[in-house]
């Protein structure tokens, strides 16, 4: 039975997340359905991350067991890209793997941006793909929260209550922030991340950059692994899934 890996880019503001849910439209479960009429066999679709409700992919990676061969990928591409094209939903690409590849467990780093706009006036092209932040963020206080936020430590601050991750303890390979004409990246690289972690942090880091908090507060916080002292989290619609290396 041959196996797929396909990349996929989406805007999560209609979807209820990634992951089928008993109620409300996920991204996972229209790519399954879609897949399933055109290759005229039920399709199980396993994705790379489980992005909460509102949150974008620019690189999502998944993959599916069929018991057809795609011969034209080209073919296929075009297909299944028009049943998705309304629903804001882009297939990018089709590669057949062998069967010890896994979207999920075969994924060694996961790459999220989290974009802020950090201007006075409403961002208007970035609508619903951003955080639209007034007050000016002094950067480099967050530059150095970020320094804080690497390495291997218990991040069980940054913890959504519903996560059901085994442990808390993951390792942050990287935490870089660029800004450029009042729009602020912040990239985040991990092989897996717990639920809510990287907006829990980027709210932790808005409160620095605004000087809500110090930097001894911003490190007592996240060293205190206490989710009642983090900041408010950011809100889904300026995260992105941006890449899986495995």
């Amino acid at each position: 039975m041959p196996r797929y890996q396909i990349l996929i880019e989406y805007a999560g503001s209609n979807f209820r997340g990634w992951q089928i849910q008993k109620k409300g439209k996920t991204v996972q479960g229209l790519i399954q359905e879609k897949v399933s009429i055109i290759l005229k066999e039920k399709i199980i679709v396993y994705g790379a991350g489980r992005l909460d409700s509102g949150v974008h992919a620019i690189g999502q990676s998944a993959h599916f067991d069929c018991l057809t061969k795609i011969e034209k990928k080209d073919s296929f591409l075009k297909s299944i890209n028009f049943f998705l094209k309304k629903e804001n939903v882009s297939i990018l690409s089709i590669k057949k793997r062998n069967r010890n590849f896994h979207a999920r467990f075969s994924a060694k780093i996961r790459v999220y941006n989290y974009k802020i706009i950090n201007r006075l006036s409403i961002p208007v092209l970035h609508k619903n793909r951003s955080w639209h932040v007034i007050k000016k963020l002094n950067l480099n206080l967050m530059k150095e929260g970020a320094k804080i936020l690497m390495g291997t430590k218990d991040f069980s601050t940054f913890r959504a209550s519903s996560c059901r991750a085994k442990s808390p303890i993951k390792t942050l390979e990287l935490v870089k922030i660029i800004s450029s004409k009042n729009i602020i990246d912040i990239e985040f690289r991990s092989k897996s991340f717990l639920q809510q972690q990287v907006r829990s942090m980027v709210g932790c880091l808005k409160f620095l950059g605004e000087k809500k908090w110090s930097l001894k507060k911003f490190d007592d916080v996240t060293k205190s692994k206490k989710r009642t002292l983090c900041a408010p989290p950011a809100p889904p619609e300026g995260l992105y899934l941006t890449k899986v290396i495995y």
